[in-house]
């Protein structure tokens, strides 16, 4: 049974009112994938009445008004995607497709749909709480760049005009506000719950207070928004974290309190439990479905949180960087239930998450002074603390592929090959089994790029270790007997990329053979190190200055190198070369140029 959409599908529940309304920019599909579904099957476990508000008419108040007024509150957020990235693609052009949606249908959501949404919520009701959360509304928890305005944005607390915010993933922190507001406490009132912003006027500050640049300063300085971002930065972590208070006009406060602690196992295992109907709501059937559900309609979330640390994912600011995963016997019941369902074809399609082949957290020293401030775990190296093993994860998989009904488990979240390289009891066995058992002939991993000065503004590990992890691959391959390839993913316009690093790449390309399916063209979304390094020109952990490549013409230059193969781009890549200072290279890329030994890579 699914959570109800209509009014109707509240009065057959035996209900005269709902507790809380839950806002989705998304269609819903009840799938522990998508944080509508968890937060509303969560708080109903606790004996709370949930209404779905999926995708609302955005016109009037009137379609807040569905399910009358709600008891306790409105809790909005816009779906699984900031709503303006969903919206447009990075050269801001407006999507033709939304595989959120019924059928794929774009434009169901509004542009800034957190702020819409609230504000309509607050004129069907105006006494009711109006509690914001979700990704949009983490990423955009204190002053922000705006890529599509080209401007620095306050806190989206501050436009919503909502009561309460919630950042980070939201489970302990929605229980409490709701305990509270159940209580008879006014959400103005509740200033003291983790994970959770606030607004507040000439507020008291304690000693251990981290006082943010104000407003006015980040948005007129871009060294202090810098300055502001690194502190946020640091700060983003359960055990090291304080309370942050950003000042706007007239005495007027945005105060983040500290990170919720992660979920532990048990926890984790609970949630995931939940009686999910693993389907979009059956109202949509009509319309095409919901395409968003194909991917992960067979897939189990396994882990939560990113230690990884990539410059340009929003991850290390939303979920964090402390993992935590599901136990084996919670996974493998998952599997079960869905081996059960009559559309299940034997293919499990991720057991995985942000990375797949991290189950556990980084070192024993964070457990008790969380993470390190001034340091990565994996790169430029690997910490020498890093406990990097995957024999649990080894065991896990072994046991999924043995479930009645299952023909083969893929991993498709991605893994990290310099993790995989850093276990020396496991890692080698690991990429046996993966080679064996988990691809189905092509690996798809994710370099991202090959010039070392790009990969430290990314975060990522040098180009040594991607061959490393190439030649590995290739002799697991070749010891199983076995043809399969590799396709790699890659940034173009990334913050410190130049032409001539673009170049680099194209002619690493050419050199190994690899063809790219995939070349994403950096895009600012906000929250993330590398949004603020694209905005401020300085990397503001060391506050060196940072190249970036803003203009529209540079940024095709850069992406035609990286598809330097294709005839339309010929002349792009030509005009790059010339600009680069490379014309040395012209008769390699454009030219025929010499063959060279592909290491077995994928060729398109």
């Amino acid at each position: 049974m699914f959570l109800p959409v209509t009014a109707k599908e509240v009065r057959e529940q035996g209900w005269d009112q709902v507790d809380f309304v839950l806002v989705t920019g998304d269609a819903y599909v009840d799938h522990p994938s998508f944080g509508t579904a968890l937060i509303g099957r969560l708080l109903q476990s606790r004996g709370y009445r949930v209404a779905v508000l999926a995708q609302p008419d955005w016109k009037s108040p009137e379609d807040f008004r569905r399910f009358g007024r709600p008891r306790l509150g409105f809790l909005i957020g816009s779906g699984c995607v900031d709503s303006m990235v969903n919206n447009y693609s990075v050269f801001k052009h407006r999507r033709k497709r939304d595989v959120y949606s019924p059928g794929g249908k774009a434009g169901r959501r509004p542009d800034r749909a957190v702020i819409v949404y609230s504000n309509l919520a607050r004129g069907a009701y105006r006494d009711v709480p109006v509690i914001i959360g979700g990704l949009e509304a983490s990423l955009r928890r204190l002053g922000h760049y705006d890529y599509w305005s080209d401007q620095v944005r306050r806190s989206i607390l501050m436009d919503a005009k909502a009561d309460l915010l919630i950042y980070g993933m939201g489970e302990r922190a929605v229980l409490e506000i709701a305990e509270a507001l159940e209580a008879g406490i006014e959400a103005k009132d509740i200033g003291w719950i983790r994970g959770t912003c606030v607004k507040a006027k000439d507020p008291e500050i304690f000693e251990d207070d981290v006082i943010l640049p104000a407003f006015a300063q980040i948005r007129s300085s871009k060294r202090k928004y810098a300055e502001s971002f690194a502190l946020q930065y640091r700060s983003n972590d359960a055990v090291r974290g304080r309370r942050l208070l950003e000042e706007y006009e007239e005495g007027h406060y945005v105060i983040q309190n500290p990170p919720q602690p992660v979920l532990e196992r048990e926890e984790l295992d609970d949630l995931y439990s939940l009686p999910f109907a693993r389907d979009y709501h059956p109202g949509y059937k009509e319309a095409g479905g919901v395409p968003a559900i194909t991917e992960v309609k067979y897939s189990v979330t396994a882990n939560r949180g990113c230690f990884g640390g990539c410059a340009f994912c929003a991850i290390t600011y939303h979920q964090g960087r402390e993992v935590r995963s599901r136990s084996n016997e919670s996974v493998l019941e998952e599997i079960r239930r869905m081996s059960e369902d009559p559309q299940f074809k034997g293919y499990v399609h991720d057991v995985g998450g942000p990375t797949a082949n991290f189950r556990h957290p980084s070192c024993r020293k964070q457990l008790k002074e969380g993470m390190c401030k001034n340091r990565d775990c994996l790169t430029p190296r690997p910490c020498k603390m890093l406990e990097a093993d995957h024999e649990e994860y080894l065991q896990l998989l072994e046991e999924a592929r043995s479930i009645d009904g299952v023909k083969k488990v893929f991993i498709r979240s991605g893994i990290r090959y310099d993790y995989l390289l850093a276990d020396r009891e496991h890692g080698k066995g690991f990429l046996e089994a993966l080679c064996r058992e988990h691809v189905s002939g092509i690996l798809k991993v994710a370099p991202e790029h090959v010039s070392d000065e790009v990969l430290s503004r990314m975060h990522k590990p040098g180009k040594d270790v991607f061959d490393r992890f190439c030649a590995a691959y290739e002799r697991t391959n070749r010891k199983l007997g076995k043809k399969q390839y590799m396709i790699p993913y890659f940034i173009s316009s990334h913050p410190g990329s130049t032409l001539e690093d673009a170049v680099e790449l194209a002619l690493y390309l050419k050199e190994t053979g690899f063809v790219p399916d995939q070349v994403q063209d950096f895009y600012p979304t906000p929250g993330t190190l590398a949004t603020c390094m694209y905005y401020t020109e300085m990397d503001p952990l060391t506050g060196e200055p940072v190249y970036v490549a803003k203009t529209l013409r540079e940024k095709q230059l850069q992406r035609a190198l990286l598809h330097f193969h294709k005839r339309e781009n010929r002349q792009l890549v030509a005009e790059a070369l010339k600009e680069a200072g490379r014309e040395d290279a012209k008769e390699i890329l454009l030219g025929r140029g010499e063959k060279r030994k592909t290491h077995g890579k994928k060729r398109r």
